[in-house]
């Protein structure tokens, strides 16, 4: 019998549990055994009891799940806290950053741990149930708009009243995938008029189903593995750029999303972008974790420029975190069960999804990428 341990989330802003009860009680039914830090789901309105009731076993904290389990799952990647609780016996499943923070996979491997990053699931279909990071970045789409409405002066959606009529706003997204996908679908829900941009021509298809207009730019960018875009060399990102400053002066909501995995966010709206926007006007900047794709955000935190209000959240689905908890719960629970296909901890590592996100075993690092990080050869 494998057992699972899920310990409580301690980084600022994040609100997130790795486990929830319906996904305790879907372990707990194929066969493991679950522990979970008390406090676990206090910030998704899930009681201890809760956990208690789906069959987990609450402990006090999280040394004690930590001597008591074979599986430690989390959400954010560990601390120094973290890593001194990890030892030999311990296979980590989590965010780990790796291509970000290749140091810590390098500490987690010197614990002797065995790691598994959810940023290197492969894209593939057998993995679906398994890709945290589409599943995360669904609810920071959806999130994003909201606050964008929330912060904006004005309604969305186009109104006739007996007082007037009131036009429906503009919104711009940048990027097409996961998030920026759900951001647009969103937007459209609330009535207003989206526009779409993204480097990678094959996603106009994507856009224009949703409803939203495509904004052409004589860019041509590149797909890399996963679905990320690759970076422009630096005469097409002056072009982009320029292009982009005229389309966020048409809009009154510009929802940022594109990132590009182990590298800063390429910086897309600039200032004069920024100064160029009507007062009033709303940018969300889901890559503010990354360094942001506009060059006015301030990553945590909101900045007023010239009555542009710019917003960087840096745990967007963590506003949400319940919905956001059980999607990632369900993600954890696909990949446990690779661990542990018959209830008892026997995971084959040549299995593709597997070899794909492992990235510390036997006290080494793991992943090739990784290890290219370290060394230096492949720049951040």
């Amino acid at each position: 019998m494998a057992v699972i341990g899920a310990v409580r989330e301690v980084e600022a802003g994040e609100r997130r549990a790795a486990l929830v009860p319906a996904a305790v009680a879907a372990l707990i039914g194929s066969g493991q055994e679950v522990l979970v830090e008390s406090g676990l789901g206090a910030h998704c309105g899930y009681a201890d009891a809760a956990y208690a009731e789906a069959g987990a076993r609450v402990v006090a904290d999280a040394d004690a799940v930590h001597r008591a389990v074979q599986v430690v799952v989390a959400v954010a990647p560990p601390g120094d806290a973290a890593l001194g609780r990890l030892a030999s016996a311990h296979t980590l499943i989590s965010f780990l950053d790796p291509l970000g923070d290749p140091d810590r996979v390098r500490r987690i491997a010197d614990s002797g741990a065995t790691a598994l990053a959810f940023e290197f699931v492969p894209r593939t279909t057998r993995a679906q149930s398994m890709d945290a990071l589409s599943s995360q970045a669904t609810v920071a789409g959806y999130h994003a708009v909201l606050l964008a409405a929330e912060r904006a002066p004005r309604l969305f959606p186009l109104l006739m009243t007996a007082a007037g009529t009131v036009k429906a706003r503009s919104v711009l997204v940048l990027g097409a995938g996961v998030a920026g996908l759900q951001a647009i679908a969103t937007a459209r829900r609330l009535g207003a008029v989206v526009t779409a941009f993204d480097v990678r021509a094959a996603v106009r298809e994507q856009v224009e189903s949703l409803g939203a207009r495509f904004l052409v730019v004589d860019v041509a960018g590149d797909e890399q593995a996963g679905g990320y875009a690759t970076e422009l060399d630096a005469d097409q990102h002056r072009r982009e750029q320029e292009a982009l400053a005229a389309a966020c002066a048409d809009a009154d909501v510009v929802i940022c999303t594109a990132q590009i995995p182990g590298a800063p966010a390429p910086e897309l709206v600039t200032e004069t972008a920024v100064r160029g926007m009507r007062p009033g006007s709303v940018i969300v900047d889901l890559a503010a974790s990354t360094g942001g794709n506009c060059s006015c955000t301030v990553p945590g935190g909101e900045v007023d420029v010239d009555g542009v209000l710019v917003c960087g959240p840096l745990h967007p689905a963590s506003a949400m975190p319940a919905t956001a908890s059980d999607l990632y719960a369900a993600n954890v629970r696909a990949l446990v069960a690779l661990l542990a296909p018959d209830g008892a901890f026997a995971p084959d590592w040549d299995d593709e999804i597997l070899q794909g996100c492992l990235v510390a075993k036997d006290g080494a690092v793991a992943s090739a990428r990784v290890r290219e990080r370290l060394r230096g050869e492949v720049a951040p």
